[in-house]
């Protein structure tokens, strides 16, 4: 294998090969599966009192009369084309409908990812830098008992604690509602009704990164090189940080890819307890309504990010650690 800073060619060419062929095979499993449960959305768009002759119309109007090979050939087709379907319940296109609520859900995502990878790091490495201590036992305590908390709970316990007893924060919502705000007074809105919300979410995720960060910061610490390094008088800043954390750097960033995964699955139960208006509400409300197009967007667009995130988080290896030979 070739030692380089940046990726080959050939590496790059071939990920993103492998990521397109998995997008394809999850569209297709998510379309069997999503049609294949019980249920017929032709009731929402007809009502529970039509006849069967309007059923059947209905039916045929959409397409869905067709075989199921033939409506997923036909989606593939659409999707290829950017077209992602008409929305049952929204009666809007459901690029439109899944668009408008991305950027209440990056923000969020993006939040709770910031606030899990600072504080989960920062925690794990007082960990391990005061191995055996009260400081570390107590660190890994609350990482275990935060991990044990379901995200609807502790998001129901902020609410009540931290906006309806303490009134330090909003209960719901993205802005106040009927508020005419701009500028500088509208992100400051904005941002107070995300704190809860991103906490709740990150919290998971920080007891993950805080039991990952402490265990690789003890097997890097362990090191010769970093015993060499306090011999020459290296600060113990510069320990832990220059030659510790930059080296246990990489499975942290592996996990990455995967928590975007877990940070979409939690945002719909997270955004359903703060009426967050993202898109894990949406597909919640989805779900409710049989809309299977926005459904289908929604899972389109969650496996394309994980997928993208994965891909990054590869290409970024030899960026953090030239040892580690892409070609």
């Amino acid at each position: 294998m070739r030692i380089g800073r940046f990726p080959g060619l050939s590496f790059f060419v071939r990920r993103m090969t492998q990521s397109a062929l998995l997008v394809v095979v999850l569209i297709c499993l998510n379309f069997m599966l999503i049609h294949l449960a019980p249920g017929d959305p032709v009731y929402l768009l007809a009502g529970q009192s039509g006849d069967a002759a309007y059923y059947e119309f209905i039916r045929a109007k959409f397409g869905l009369d067709q075989p199921l090979v033939t409506q997923l050939g036909i989606y593939l087709s659409n999707v290829a084309r950017g077209d992602l379907g008409f929305s049952l319940g929204f009666q809007q296109p459901v690029s439109v409908v899944i668009l408008s609520r991305v950027p209440a859900t990056l923000l969020l995502m993006g939040s709770a990812l910031i606030i899990s990878m600072i504080a989960g790091v920062w925690l794990g490495v007082r960990a391990a830098q005061r191995q055996g201590s009260g400081v570390d036992r107590a660190i890994v305590a609350g990482s275990v008992i935060s991990d044990s908390i379901p995200s609807f709970c502790l998001g129901q316990a902020a609410l009540l604690v931290f906006s309806l007893w303490l009134n330090l924060f909003p209960a719901q919502g993205f802005v106040d509602a009927g508020a005419n705000l701009s500028g500088v007074d509208y992100w400051l809105d904005v941002m107070g009704h995300l704190v809860l919300p991103a906490t709740t979410l990150a919290v998971v995720q920080i007891a993950v990164t805080i039991r990952l960060t402490r265990t690789q910061m003890l097997s890097v610490l362990s090191e010769d090189y970093v015993r060499t390094a306090r011999a020459k008088g290296v600060s113990e800043s510069g320990v832990l940080y220059r030659h510790g954390l930059r080296n246990a750097l990489l499975p942290i960033v592996t996990t990455l890819g995967g928590e975007v995964g877990m940070l979409l699955s939690g945002a719909a139960l997270v955004e359903t307890v703060f009426a967050y208006p993202g898109i894990g509400r949406l597909l919640l409300e989805a779900v409710a309504m049989r809309d299977y197009p926005v459904l289908l967007g929604l899972m389109l667009m969650t496996s394309v990010t994980v997928v993208i995130a994965n891909l990054l988080t590869d290409l970024c290896y030899s960026l953090l650690d030239p040892r580690i030979v892409t070609r």
